[in-house]
């Protein structure tokens, strides 16, 4: 099993799950937050006065996947998010251990 963490862009959320629900996938966690890279952050205007803010809003979905799923989920990540510009986010992939549900006590596969 692997854990796969996605930052990317907020207007891509749909377009990512409609995805990973095209394959299968069957849960993720989606979280609000910010953060900088390569991208830097920018200025606005606000009351007349001008701020740099120096992170941007991002999502992060969080997806346990099991090994036979995980090039179609990092497929579907990078298609729905790819524009070719700075901020288009990062896929991080790690081994995951061992997965519990609480309700059943279900383990790994069955797990998620």
């Amino acid at each position: 099993m692997k854990f796969v963490s996605a930052i990317i862009q907020p207007s891509k959320r749909s377009d990512v799950e409609r995805g990973l629900t095209a394959i299968g996938l069957q849960g993720m966690t989606v979280t609000e937050v910010s953060g900088t890279g390569r991208q830097k952050g920018h200025t606005a205007i606000y009351q007349g006065a001008e701020y740099v803010l120096d992170y941007l809003p991002k999502l992060k979905i969080d997806i346990a996947a099991e090994d036979r799923l995980l090039d179609e989920v990092i497929t579907v990540i990078i298609k729905a998010c790819q524009t070719g510009r700075l901020g288009d986010g990062k896929v991080f992939i790690s081994e995951l251990r061992q997965v519990v549900r609480i309700r059943t006590g279900e383990n790994d596969n069955e797990a998620i």
